[in-house]
């Protein structure tokens, strides 16, 4: 039946994420460093609110758009938290996590052969969205000794008659690299000059240490010319709530709510109210959460330095990005042989992309005493294979 499959489809390879987590399942004692999501349940009041709205009968479909009430809150958020406001009834949309946000940024703006430029390691739907929308991908390598960062000059160097379109993905998934605002601002520059689309995802922004984080919308001239996306799923550990949005201008977000009317109709109506709870007031829960994954995040990085698996310090999401060049093996042998051998998961840096080759991603929402006890596991890994 593959002659059925369509090409654009075929030649995208399966999730490596997967095949990991499902080889961990078979096994018993595993420490996963792999997940990709908050280990927190989502806060109570939040949990309740969505409970409300089932017993009040809100079981049915909303506005495409999404209901008022959080449309409004979303554009009061990003105001106080960035400085930059959006039309609630014409410039925003809320969507089935920014997963859907992304593919509604995509659908609507790639026609075929649009070249998109994709920083790399990024997280592992990026480059497939492209292609599923009929765009071409083009991938930029980030590294260590730029703190995982991208640099403008690499981007100029890629750009073309076809380059319509820059996804950025910070702070990022799966290195926890966190852009500079002077060097977002050297990205910007470009964009203006070559007239490019941003697609800004940025899913983790609340969760930063030590720095702030800049909204790409928030740049100088850069409003009218970005997609916005974010959403609940990190921040306020709402993964299964499946509840995103996107900021744009009117007419790219006209377009994009073209495409979610007849793919999706509306989010989940209880995710909605959920999430409106979240931002009136979930505050205090976020400072909480991102209190408890510093103090993992520096446990993390300090311990895999100190058995000699190099890592620079992630500033944002929950993820550490070791390389493991000292051990000889390839980050997919690395990552098998560690399950088998010491019962501790993590994902091959490849799965990001070919520029993630050599390193792993290690999740720190995990308990502060399972990663104790997977630095020991990984301690006695590193030591027998050098």
């Amino acid at each position: 039946m593959t002659q059925f499959v369509s090409k654009k489809i075929e030649k995208v390879p399966p999730s490596g994420i997967r095949r990991f987590f499902d080889i961990a399942a078979t096994m018993d004692d595993v420490i996963s460093l792999g997940i990709g999501e908050p280990d927190f349940a989502t806060p109570p009041a939040i949990v309740s609110a969505g409970i409300r709205s089932l017993e009040a009968g809100e079981t049915h479909y909303t506005s495409n758009s999404g209901i008022g009430p959080l449309r409004v809150a979303l554009s009061d958020h990003l105001e106080r938290l960035y400085g930059v406001r959006y039309d609630p009834e014409t410039e925003l949309l809320v969507t089935v996590g920014v997963s859907e946000a992304l593919y509604l940024a995509l659908a609507a703006t790639s026609d075929p052969g649009d070249e998109v430029i994709v920083p790399e390691p990024c997280f592992v739907s990026y480059n497939a969205e492209v292609i599923f929308a009929g765009g071409v991908p083009v991938n930029v390598c980030t590294s260590a000794q730029n703190d995982f960062q991208v640099l403008a000059p690499q981007i100029e160097e890629v750009i073309t008659g076809r380059t319509k379109t820059l996804l950025l993905g910070y702070p990022n998934n799966p290195t926890g690299a966190v852009m500079s605002r002077e060097r977002l601002l050297e990205v910007a520059r470009l964009a203006q000059e070559h007239d490019l689309l941003v697609i800004s995802d940025e899913i983790y922004d609340r969760l930063v240490y030590g720095v702030e984080h800049t909204c790409f919308a928030s740049l100088p001239g850069m409003r009218q010319r970005t997609i916005l996306l974010g959403g609940f799923s990190k921040a306020y550990a709402m993964t299964g709530w499946r509840i995103g949005y996107a900021a744009a201008p009117a007419e790219i977000l006209a377009a994009m709510r073209k495409v979610h009317q007849y793919t999706i109709m509306s989010a989940p109506t209880i995710a909605q109210y959920a999430a409106l709870e979240a931002l009136e007031h979930g505050e205090d829960a976020v400072q909480q959460m991102r209190a408890r994954y510093d103090r993992r995040r520096r446990l993390i990085v300090d311990g895999l330095n100190s058995i000699g698996l190099t890592c620079f310090e992630p500033k944002g999401a929950f993820y550490a990005f070791p390389s493991i060049a000292v051990t000889g093996m390839t980050d997919e042998e690395f990552s098998e042989r560690l399950l088998q051998e010491e019962r501790v998961a993590c994902v091959p840096g490849s799965a990001f992309g070919t520029c993630g080759a050599g390193h792993v991603r290690c999740s720190y929402a995990t308990g502060y005493d399972q990663i104790e006890q997977a630095l020991e596991r990984l301690g006695r890994f590193a030591q027998r294979h050098g």
